[in-house]
């Protein structure tokens, strides 16, 4: 299935070595995917560089189709970041995250990263290269508790069409709020999005889990997602209770027979 990729940060105790990710990368492909998003991966910030893991990545028939980077790096040194993006052959770059101190502001933080972030999306964006940002829960705390609006409106409805969104389906279920009346909200400006599920097991209540092995309405989802434009569906499981490869394949088997 050509749509479907591997957040690495679900791995992330197993990328800690060059050795560590070159397996890791061959399972991934030797389940099926085709993609992957590079992000915590331990050893490419210690031991080799872009041009290596460009080459593991070929090897391995797997595609670079996101990444997660730090906003320092971004917006300091963003002639470093294109180039690397360039060696990965990676057209996608996401922040994890609204940077602080911008986020303790709330709402007034919020719209002063959309000001202060336009010059290094464009910067971007003329490299050939889109900037996303992807959510938790708490971007969808109100502005004020009578003021239905939530700082993820604010990206939606001020960010303008350059200002990606990496929907994480998984914390918009989370934070109260319908995934796929959010995605059809977003349409044109969700090109990658992040998908785990929500179990409810015995004594410990509602845990992340592999895609299908929860109670998120993947009926109802799925179809507003390739209504809304998306090219990429990243796997990202924070927390496994197996092997978290087993739940790469669980994932993987369940979407394949949906998308």
């Amino acid at each position: 299935m050509t749509k479907l990729a591997v957040q690495l940060y679900t791995l992330r105790d197993h990328l800690t070595t060059t050795a560590d990710v070159a397996a890791s990368l061959k399972r991934i492909s030797q389940i099926g995917y085709r993609a992957v998003q590079v992000s915590a991966v331990k050893a490419f910030e210690t031991e080799f560089d872009a041009a290596t893991l460009r080459t593991m990545l070929d090897d391995n028939n797997l595609a670079c189709i996101a990444t997660h980077r730090s906003w320092d790096r971004l917006s300091q040194n963003t002639d470093e970041e294109i180039a690397l993006h360039h060696t990965l052959g990676c057209d996608y770059v996401a922040i994890g995250g609204i940077p602080q101190p911008y986020g303790a502001d709330h709402a007034d933080g919020y719209r002063r990263f959309l000001a202060d972030s336009r010059p290094v999306i464009e910067k971007l964006k003329v490299a050939g290269i889109r900037f996303g940002h992807h959510n938790h829960s708490h971007e969808f705390v109100r502005v004020t508790p009578t003021n239905p609006q939530t700082l993820w409106d604010i990206l939606i409805e001020e960010g303008g069409p350059d200002y990606y969104l990496e929907a994480d389906l998984y914390w918009i279920w989370h934070a109260g709020v319908d995934p796929a009346a959010m995605m059809r909200r977003c349409k044109g400006r969700v090109p990658v999005i992040h998908l785990k599920d929500k179990e409810v097991v015995p004594k410990d209540g509602p845990v992340i889990a592999a895609i299908g092995e929860g109670n998120l309405p993947w009926s109802t989802i799925l179809p507003a997602c390739e209504e809304s434009g998306v090219d990429w569906y990243a796997i990202e499981q924070d927390t496994c209770r197996r092997d978290p490869f087993d739940c790469l394949r669980s994932s993987f088997e369940y979407l394949s027979a949906r998308l």
